[in-house]
């Protein structure tokens, strides 16, 4: 049945009093800043906004599933998920099947506030999610940019707006407030503006009034039958289409639906923040979760397929979720003990065929410190490291039938420990070897400084390098001291300092150095440094042997030759290293 929702304002009221709520087939709010801009510049200047889906649940049907309620102050890191409804309404209510993103823009928009990491900050860090409410710029000039916006919004912190000298910005909150023109016209006086100005600012806030409290946007088909398997398969047909649901997406909201004593959102959402909080922080997502779900749950294949996603196979999983969600906690928890991150983990598919042995063996947290694990630990290590650096990529095309086919072997080897040489002859007979060629090792001789590979690779050249602790990808020869006019002022012609660049960027003049260490040594030359870092002669010699740097030359007219036979050395190394594995 179709139907007027109201306006914007009688929408965000009934989400206030949870009259509009999320079913748990939903997915999460995924819209970023940008999105919600320029969702409300669309509806200023009058694009259609599209019609919703409602579900209309009487109360003795609500009682039976689960509901989630809107986000409304987003944070990225502590507050990304729809929270739980508390207490129902003892009327019908909404459920919201299409429309979830759009809604929870505007009560973000209107209500809220965003938190939202900022480029170049740690995950860890407070102050690297300022909270910021939507805002608009009253005066600014009605002229379309590029992608054709016309009304300028923005997420502003509040110093941002205080600071702000070259705009007029409102915060919309005020406008959900305000439905007289009069109360309008009092608030567009305090900012003291000169009269175009105040014309201008008056246009843009009351055009922004009516769209809020005026304009019947709110166009609805409302779906009232109490048969859940319906409203399902309407979710599905609606979303199995198109590109607004991923299809994990869309089987997990199944997952969700099947679920009987645990509720499977927060226990997925869950674990994943708790993964991604781990060691220096991961960026896992909930496809991973659920793919090991079907791994580790002996689910007949891992593949996103709705064959897979019966009831029997989701009653299965749940019975078997807090032993998958202790497998993986101790895989992420071992991977950083090898110094991996969300930065330098190529692949979280690799940790699959690693969570599922642990899960296998019933190991606890002993496993990840405890000596007598130690080769097992190693044996995992060099096996996942050398899955790294492959460039052509292991993890990629096929995934699910190499996956299911480690699966197997794994299994097949009981209490056995860690099965490397099965497992490479399981690989290699898909076309993933993992035996490294000459080229192959000549390109990780070309490795440049920042590609994902590096610390896998520092870290199986250097076993000895604890990276439990805060460890650095260090620049022996300073890069500093490789600028085009520092060279130039040298001696060196441009063809000269170009060559001199890359062999400064690359692999043979790095190293893995704590992070305390790495910034003491600053632009200090390596020779100069390590009298300083290293007094005793015994303790620099170790050092030097252990990286492999040899004779080290007191400035760059020798680093040529230093290059030249650390490339030698490490080259060497990594042959020994990368041996047949079958």
């Amino acid at each position: 049945m179709y139907l007027s929702g109201g306006t914007i304002a009688d929408a965000l009221s009934a989400i206030q009093k949870r009259d509009y709520v999320l079913p748990a087939i939903q997915r999460e709010f995924v819209w970023k800043p940008e999105q919600i801009e320029r969702l409300f510049d669309s509806l200023m200047q009058g694009y259609p906004f599209g019609t919703f889906l409602f579900w209309k649940v009487e109360p003795d049907t609500a009682g039976k599933f689960r509901f989630y309620d809107f986000v409304l102050d987003y944070h990225q890191r502590d507050a990304a998920h729809c929270p739980p409804v508390g207490k129902l309404p003892g009327h019908p209510i909404v459920a919201v099947l299409d429309g979830q993103q759009r809604l929870t823009a505007l009560n973000i928009g209107l209500r809220g506030s965003m938190a939202v990491r900022q480029p170049g900050k740690w995950w860890t860090n407070d102050a690297a999610f300022p909270k910021r409410k939507l805002c608009l710029d009253l005066t600014a000039p009605r002229e379309a940019d590029e992608d054709g916006a016309i009304y300028r919004f923005k997420f502003l912190s509040k110093a941002q707006v205080d600071e702000s000298k070259n705009a007029t910005w409102l915060p919309i909150s005020k406008v959900l407030a305000l439905k007289d023109v009069s109360d309008l016209h009092d608030m567009i006086e305090d900012y003291d503006l000169e009269k175009d100005q105040r014309k201008l600012a008056f246009n843009a806030a009351d055009r922004l009034r009516k769209v809020v409290h005026d304009v019947p946007s709110i166009n609805v088909y409302e779906e009232k039958s109490q048969d859940i398997e319906r409203v399902l398969n309407i979710f599905i047909r609606l979303n199995a289409g198109g590109t607004v649901l991923s299809y994990s997406d869309l089987l997990l909201s199944i997952a969700v639906a099947q679920w009987k004593q645990l509720d499977a959102r927060e226990a997925i959402h869950g674990l994943v923040d708790n993964l991604n909080d781990i060691g220096r922080g991961f960026t896992f997502s909930h496809d991973f979760v659920l793919k090991a779900g079907l791994m580790l749950a002996d689910i007949s294949s891992v593949g996103f397929k709705v064959e897979n996603f019966t009831a029997a196979n989701m009653a299965k999983l749940e019975a078997k979720w807090e032993s998958i969600d202790a497998a993986l906690r101790l895989t992420v928890g071992l991977v950083a003990n090898f110094g991996l991150s969300g930065q330098t983990l190529r692949a979280d598919s690799a940790l699959l065929p690693i969570a599922y042995y642990i899960h296998q063996r019933g190991f606890d947290e002993k496993f990840l410190s405890h000596s007598s694990f130690g080769g097992e630990r190693e044996a995992i290590r060099g096996w996942l490291l050398r899955s790294l650096l492959k460039a052509s990529g292991i993890w990629g095309s096929g995934l699910d039938a190499l996956l299911t086919a480690l699966r197997e072997k794994i299994k097949g080897k009981g209490q056995e420990e860690f099965p490397i040489k099965a497992l490479g002859r399981t690989m290699e007979a898909r076309g993933k070897s993992l035996q490294f060629g000459e080229a192959e090792i000549d390109d990780l001789l070309h490795l440049p400084y920042g590609d994902r590979r590096m610390l896998p690779l520092l870290s199986l050249l250097f076993p000895f390098v604890d990276l439990r602790h805060e460890m650095h990808v260090d620049h022996v020869f300073p890069i500093s001291r490789f600028a085009a006019k520092k060279l130039k002022k040298a001696g060196y012609d441009a063809d000269e300092a170009e060559q001199m660049y890359e062999h400064a960027n690359a692999l043979p003049n790095l190293q893995l150095l704590e992070g305390a260490a790495n910034k003491e040594k600053q632009s200090e030359l390596p020779a100069a440094w390590l009298a300083k870092a290293k007094s005793n002669a015994a303790a620099r010699a170790q050092h030097i042997q252990a990286h492999s740097l040899g004779e080290i030359p007191e400035d760059l007219p020798g680093f040529a030759l230093f290059i030249e036979k650390r490339r030698a050395a490490l080259r060497a190394r990594l042959y020994t290293l990368l041996g047949t594995v079958n």
